[in-house]
């Protein structure tokens, strides 16, 4: 919320710089996010008047102004502004002025005629494109025929930019501050004053409004509150200018009058407003209603949404007027013919409209207002001020009475509260007469019962209900600085980590020990990455509001994060990488699950070169077997009881056929390992990448294993090497198992060293060569136990898939 230091100081006396009063705020339990003067960098820019203006003999959209700034000549300035015209007062940027963005203004010539200064448009002196009114978007600015300007004077004060902002940044528990009286009151406090309020004093003819008008509420719990006025014989015309400063100073654009006093009075009380062109309406009632299933409804943005029977609306017989709280409708929009309005003053259910905000992606300062609360009490009175303001500044008439469809109790709050209840909370000692004092600087009625205080809360502090509530006002106002501070006193626990925390934690720090880099990647995702490498149909997750295509799916696997992070880095000449995640993938049974299971996954990538060229070695590039190495010796580091397998598998479409394995511990499945799909990785932009993935879940869960020291052997080992022909079809570990179930107890390893294809081989056949090593550990082995064992297993070779010894 944007606070005008100028407009507060209508409410009360300012006793310090706001420098200070943001500072002490900020303290007292608000943050100022920014302190905001419009006219800081910016100087010469005073108020002029075209006196004479003359096309430029060289441009067909260039004019030659004469232009007084009570100077002793008049400064002749070019302009190209489609809307300049003799006798306007407008903005002049002198020689050596600066204007927004430091830009300095010189003299200069244009087409062969000198210009000595600039006629600026708001945007050229700062203001947000956002906030100036429609008519001088396209063009320069000019003061309105009846605006008290003195000629040569700057600028600053006659357009509010001699105001100093403070931007608040409100808690939502807070939302009284979104209003100037509320902002008002919580300054006053901190400075023990009470803040002065105008109030209306509205006149009305004795035409009754409800002879007009019939507004009828459905539902209580959509509007406890909700009244409206009529006003007749309006004239729809530009506000005056110390409104319109009010609302860009705040961020709003200007309308029109009836438009500029709804949104005046939502930020002085707070309290959202919004005029119907009562002429458009359909018939002569209203209803308060939830909209039916497909309705549509042409806001006043030009956008037509199609609404659900969740969404709140203010119809008349045909159509939706307004989206309630949000936002009002093209059909019954304020133009220039508009002569009779109906002005509503509503509390909404804040549950609906912001559901409704949310569903039609639709935020508003109303909406932001409703959704956070309304104070109860200001809505008959926020009403006849902006009504008042309606008679004044568009001649309008006042039909009398307030149509009053709804209205929500308005019995404030009592909390009974001790002294010592505040001082043991706080650790402070707070006399009892401090304590009144800071509920009446606030504002709150008080009545001493005994020792008890019984504290009456104004409803525009929706905020407190609460014993606490009360105690965080009396904590703030006292200030927080002067609360002593204490050590805890009590047992205190040895802080540790868990089982399981520790088993996260080692799996991340043997990834690092590997050589990996860990990434941190999105959880939400698209449909398509969310689905991808699953060896099993997912059933996914989707977010009922995302915040873009991109992140609407919750993600099922690790991997497509990876390669995204790969991308990332591979654009930007980052070509050898090794990334790894360790994080909660998300995994549903069923659609008719609500709720997934979140599981604890670990995964990699690699891609490029695992060892770069140098005067000794040629490159390497990153291949299957390098980073099964790699996970071989992170399943190794887990120390679990679990014989490790690989199944060759075809089931996830986005890997290599043949480059690509299930993960097996004790048969159990706990992920996959596998080169990227060519055309998955083509169609991504990706180079060569194998990935792999892991349920760290499952992994845990293995019984550990026991660590037995077992000293150095003394006895020799002894080595024989065997090669044998056999199919291609026959895998590495169906000869691995042969040979060591036959190998006999000395048999300590098997080591593949060479696959031959090719001359003197025989088509679809392959010689596999091993290194066998034998070993006893309590004598010396001979000749003899080693030929026999060896022999063993070539007849098992022989018998078991028809192998021929080489």
């Amino acid at each position: 919320m944007k606070i005008s230091t100028n407009w507060l100081s209508e409410y009360l006396n300012l006793p310090e710089t706001p420098e200070q009063i943001a500072d002490r705020e900020t303290v007292t339990g608000i943050e100022v996010d920014e302190i905001i003067k419009p006219s800081a960098g910016l100087k010469k820019i005073v108020v002029g008047k075209i006196t004479a203006l003359t096309p430029h003999p060289d441009s067909d959209h260039l004019n030659v102004c004469q232009v007084d700034v009570n100077e002793s000549q008049p400064l002749q300035i070019i302009c190209g502004a489609p809307n300049v015209a003799a006798g306007q007062t407008v903005i002049v940027a002198l020689p050596g002025a600066r204007i927004a963005h430091n830009q300095k203004i010189k003299r200069s010539k244009m087409r062969g005629l000198e210009s000595q200064g600039m006629i600026c448009s708001l945007q050229e002196i700062g203001f947000e494109e956002t906030v100036v009114p429609e008519e001088f978007k396209n063009g320069i600015y000019v003061f309105p025929a009846d605006a008290e300007v003195q000629l040569g004077d700057p600028v600053f004060s006659y357009l509010g930019m001699d105001d100093t902002i403070l931007d608040f940044d409100i808690t939502p528990n807070r939302a009284d501050t979104l209003g100037m009286r509320g902002a008002a009151w919580e300054v006053a406090a901190m400075y023990d004053q009470k803040p002065h309020f105008p109030h209306p004093q509205l006149s009305e003819i004795e035409s009754p409004t409800a002879d007009r008008l019939q507004v009828n509420v459905t539902d209580p719990t959509l509007a406890p509150t909700y009244r409206m006025r009529v006003l007749q014989n309006v004239k729809i015309q530009p506000s005056p200018l110390w409104l319109q400063i009010h609302l860009w100073n705040n961020g709003i654009k200007p309308i029109n009058n009836v438009v500029d006093i709804t949104n005046y009075i939502m930020l002085d009380y707070g309290h959202p407003l919004h005029a119907f062109d009562l002429d458009k309406l359909k018939g002569t009632d209203l209803q308060i209603r939830l909209a039916h299933p497909q309705e549509e409804f042409t806001a006043l943005n030009g956008q037509t949404y199609q609404l659900t029977d969740q969404d709140m609306v203010i119809a008349d017989r045909q159509q939706v007027a307004a989206l309630a709280g949000i936002m009002g409708g093209q059909a019954t929009k304020i133009t220039a013919d508009t002569k009779t309005i109906a002005i509503e003053a509503a509390v909404f259910n804040p549950v609906k409209v912001r559901k409704t905000a949310q569903r039609h992606n639709l935020r508003t300062e109303a909406s932001l207002r409703c959704e956070k609360g309304i104070d109860l009490s200001a809505t008959a009175e926020a009403l006849d001020m902006a009504a008042q303001l309606v008679t004044q500044l568009a001649q309008a008439q006042a039909l009398k009475d307030q149509i009053v469809a709804a209205q929500a109790p308005l019995d404030p709050p009592v909390i009974n509260i001790t002294t010592e209840r505040i001082n043991h909370v706080l650790g402070t000692k707070i006399s009892p007469a401090q304590v009144l004092s800071i509920f009446k600087r606030l504002g709150f009625k008080t009545q001493l019962q005994g020792e008890e205080i019984a504290v009456t809360v104004p409803l525009r502090r929706w905020d407190i209900s609460l014993e606490a509530d009360l105690i965080e006002e009396v904590a703030r106002l006292y200030g927080f600085d002067k609360l002593p501070s204490t050590l805890p006193v009590g047992a205190q626990t040895i802080g540790g980590y868990n089982s399981h925390q520790k088993f996260l934690r080692q799996a991340r720090y043997n990834m690092r020990a590997l050589g990996y880099d860990e990434v941190i990647s999105y959880a939400l995702t698209t449909q398509e990455k969310a689905a991808a490498f699953s060896i099993e149909e997912q059933s996914l997750t989707k977010v009922s509001w995302p915040m873009s295509h991109e992140h609407e799916y919750l993600r099922s696997n690790l991997v497509s994060g990876l390669l995204d992070d790969i991308l990332y880095n591979v654009a930007r000449k980052q070509n050898n990488l090794a990334f790894f995640e360790q994080g909660r993938i998300f995994s549903k049974a069923n659609a008719k699950v609500v709720r997934p299971q979140e599981i604890e996954y670990l995964a990699g990538a690699v891609t490029g070169n695992i060892e770069e060229q140098n005067w000794q070695n040629r490159a390497q590039k990153v291949d299957f077997f390098a980073v099964k190495g790699d996970v071989e010796q992170l399943l190794a580091s887990f120390n679990k009881q679990a014989a490790v397998s690989y199944q060759a598998t075809t089931a996830i479409p986005q890997l290599h056929p043949g480059q690509a394995a299930l993960i097996l511990m004790n048969q159990q499945e706990v992920g996959f390992i596998g080169t990227v799909h060519p055309s998955y990785a083509q169609k991504l932009g990706l180079p060569q990448t194998v990935v792999f993935q892991l349920n760290l879940e499952k992994i845990e869960h293995l019984t550990a294993k026991s660590n037995v020291y077992v000293p150095a052997a003394k006895f020799p080992a002894v080595t024989r090497d065997i090669a044998v022909l056999v199919p291609q079809s026959v895998t590495h570990a169906q000869l691995q198992n042969i040979i060591q179930q036959s190998g006999g107890p000395y048999l300590i390893k098997v080591q593949l060293f060479d696959i031959y294809e090719g001359k003197n081989i025989k088509s679809g056949y392959k010689s596999v060569a091993y290194n066998l090593t034998f070993q006893n550990r309590d004598a010396t082995l001979t000749d003899v136990i080693v030929n026999e064992n060896f022999e063993n297993i070539e007849q098992a070779l022989q018998e078991q898939i028809d192998a021929e010894i080489r």
